[in-house]
């Protein structure tokens, strides 16, 4: 029997499609376009993996590596071509507190047990119940996510250190003024600019590397004083090494100590695990949807789960802080031609490449250019489509869309997709609640309600009040042909009205049930049925109804 059992299981674990290339040419254009989208999504990735590894309170190092490892295993093995993964400020908001309590070695060990728990539900196909998101969620999800890229962009505009700029000494964490800022708003604009008109120009270099290449070289051979990545951190840094990150004594970032192998270490990180992988799962499947819609491709939502999964247990075994997929420099990958996985592999080992021996040349890039890019993403990010049809669609998808662009920038994406997806449901419940009713007929002596709407829980107490008992025949028949029954409040509900029409000497039947609700009356135990018959609608049998199995009055 269990053999059975796993063997009918493998049966339904659909082989990975681990192709370079799904459906696209691999040749000398492709590949010369593949590589450089890696190239200028790693550029991007650099002070947004240094920035989330100050927002965890770890080690910029912990950033970077985190970004090289979960990019690459992503890009390798995960369910969608273009994706591009790496640290992110969802999961980083989560980890401070338990950095700032535990230090960074449990951090580690939290990461470890967030893959795990991923990979299970990528075993189990969870992955698939990100359909149950509603257009409207994702338009929210997609403008509030704009709004968070933009927003994090604006402490680039922040003095990074304690540098000197244009003659006079800035205190980190000051807004900059005066020329500083004049000449970061222009350098920003031109960058935006060029990002703009390169297409119109050539094809030939993705439209973002150009922008951060031309600005690069302008203000390096001008010698402008404006903030480098380099002001924000160094990135320089070795490969990263295996380390475990149980035991006892310190760990690799002294004076944090390795985390006990201990039942009391588990539920200290077990909350946190279970957060951060719930909004690494949501984040990676609503990005892997967007790409998806952008370049056409379906599927692989269990897949992908398994690859944040693998990805995060490596990362954590590498002293990386994990990560999940990010939209922005996803959108710079796919709008800059990315298709394939090379892009994302591209980017995984040139980012490693810049961590090892490029990082004086990576910390010379102004914080300007880097910036435009991101600001031309949240440009064509934001579903700017959704702020026409908020009149057009029904009040409570306008409302939905306009909350959850809020909840995500107040809060967070998972917090937001949560609450959209459940005010859609209760919206919907209302609205299905809402359309059931009876048309009264009569046939043969007997009372027939044609019932229309689906019983459920919402529509329950509505369903019951449809019945006058006591104005009714002897003989009433329940016609289900335009109705469904579908959960214990729909049979607790059938059984209430039979309960009445017993209690006034009158019988009750159910009549053109289908085969789900059929199903469903009978493993109950609710109908009444003399032989093996038939539900279907070839014929009409009416069932009588036994009472007093769910105990209702």
């Amino acid at each position: 029997m269990p053999r059975a059992l796993l063997a009918s299981y493998a049966a339904r674990i659909q082989k990975p499609d681990l192709r370079l290339s799904q459906g696209e040419p691999l040749n000398a254009s492709r590949l010369r376009i593949e590589v450089l989208s890696g190239l200028t999504v790693a550029l991007a990735l650099v002070p947004e993996a240094v920035a989330f590894a100050f927002v965890a309170g770890v080690h910029p190092l912990v950033g970077l590596y985190a970004a090289f490892m979960v990019g690459l295993i992503t890009a390798v093995i995960g369910g969608r071509p273009g994706m591009i993964s790496g640290a992110t400020g969802a999961l980083a908001v989560v980890m401070v507190a338990l950095v700032a309590q535990h230090g960074v070695e449990y951090l580690f060990a939290t990461v470890i047990l967030m893959g795990l728990l991923q990979i299970f539900a990528g075993v189990m196909h969870w992955g698939k119940f990100i359909r149950l998101v509603p257009h409207p969620v994702m338009l929210g999800f997609v403008n509030g996510l704009a709004i968070v890229i933009f927003l994090a962009q604006l402490t680039q505009f922040k003095v990074p250190g304690s540098v000197t700029t244009s003659g006079h000494t800035a205190t980190a964490g000051e807004w900059l003024s005066g020329m500083p800022l004049y000449m970061m708003l222009a350098l920003v604009g031109l960058t935006m600019l060029i990002i703009w008109g390169t297409p119109k120009v050539t094809k030939l270099v993705p439209a973002p590397l150009a922008g951060i290449g031309i600005v690069a070289v302008l203000v390096i051979a001008l010698g402008i004083d404006v903030p480098t990545v380099g002001d924000m951190a160094s990135i320089s840094g070795g490969l990263p090494s295996f380390h475990i990150p149980f035991g006892s004594g310190e760990g690799i970032y002294a004076p944090a100590l390795l985390a006990p192998f201990t039942l009391e270490t588990l539920w200290i990180i077990l909350p946190y695990a279970v957060i951060l992988a719930a909004i690494g799962l949501i984040e990676s499947l609503l990005t892997l949807n967007l790409v998806g819609e952008m370049t056409g491709r379906r599927g692989g939502a269990s897949q992908e789960c398994i690859a944040q999964g693998v990805s995060n247990v490596a990362t954590g075994f590498f002293g990386g802080m994990g990560g999940c997929a990010m939209i922005g420099q996803s959108m710079i990958n796919v709008k800059s031609g990315g298709r394939t996985r090379i892009a994302g592999i591209a980017a995984a080992l040139f980012l490693l490449a810049f961590i090892v021996v490029a990082s004086p040349l990576i910390e010379r890039i102004p914080l300007a250019a880097l910036v435009g890019v991101m600001f031309m993403v949240v440009i064509g990010t934001f579903a700017w489509n959704s702020l026409k049809i908020l009149r057009r669609v029904p009040r409570m998808d306008a409302f939905v869309i306009l909350l959850v662009t809020v909840v995500t920038v107040l809060e967070d994406l998972a917090v937001a997709v949560i609450v959209g997806v459940i005010v859609s449901a209760l919206a919907y419940a209302w609205n299905a609640a809402a359309r059931i009713h009876a048309v009264t007929r009569e046939e043969d002596g007997a009372k027939v309600y044609d019932v229309e709407g689906p019983l459920f829980f919402g529509s329950a107490d509505g369903f019951i009040e449809l019945f006058d008992v006591a104005g009714d025949p002897d003989r009433v028949v329940i016609e289900f042909a335009r109705s469904r029954v579908v959960d214990q409040s729909a049979l607790q509900a059938i059984e209430a009205v039979a309960l009445k029409y017993e209690a006034a000497g009158k019988k009750i039947q159910l009549r053109h049930l289908s085969r789900d609700c059929h199903d469903l009356l009978t493993k109950a135990g609710h109908l009444m049925v003399d032989s093996d018959d038939d539900p279907d609608y070839e014929i009409a049998v009416d069932y009588s109804v036994r009472t007093g199995i769910l105990g209702g009055h």
